[in-house]
């Protein structure tokens, strides 16, 4: 088997991609970036909360700042084929688990986004969350269990996988 194939039970798949806008601030700009996001991922936003008051910022506990979308499944799969061309992969955006995160710096990257003065210009983050089947058995509630070290998933089984299904190629 060469690097990129895997054997059915440690083919690494995406079990999430949160697309994420933080604004700092509610109002027209979070109404904006809400509408951004739910444009380009087409899901419903979730309005996210200031967890601490920062008032060097002007931002109190419980503030709504930003919005998010959980994409799971074949959705998932779509808005990776989409946001991934857009942007350049580095090894050091990939934990020791498999997991990655990127940004996009303009919203307008995206197919169907067209600049708007009145709307202006916002950048978004992306995390993937990777898993290989059997992971769940470390998150259920009943008769938990770890993950054998030799079925965790690692940096580099996540490049490969990224390199074979997206063709993307990732910076050293």
């Amino acid at each position: 088997m060469s690097e990129a194939e895997f054997h059915e039970m440690r083919e690494p798949k995406v079990e999430k991609v949160v697309v994420h806008m933080g604004v700092g601030e509610g109002g027209r700009e979070l109404a904006n970036a809400e509408d951004i996001l739910e444009d380009v991922t087409e899901q419903q936003s979730v309005r996210t909360l200031a967890k601490s008051t920062l008032p060097d910022f002007g931002i109190r506990q419980g503030d709504p700042i930003g919005a998010k979308v959980t994409l799971r499944g074949e959705e998932a799969r779509d808005f990776l084929e989409t946001a991934l061309p857009l942007v350049n992969l580095s090894s050091a955006q990939f934990d020791e688990t498999g997991n990655f995160s990127f940004g996009v710096n303009e919203h307008t990257e995206f197919p169907g986004q067209e600049y708007d003065p009145n709307v202006g210009i916002y950048g978004l983050d992306v995390t993937v969350n990777l898993v290989r089947p059997g992971y769940r058995v470390a998150k259920r509630d009943k008769v938990t269990r770890q993950i054998p070290s030799n079925h965790r998933l690692t940096a580099e089984d996540a490049l490969a996988y990224l390199q074979a299904n997206f063709d993307v190629e990732v910076d050293e």
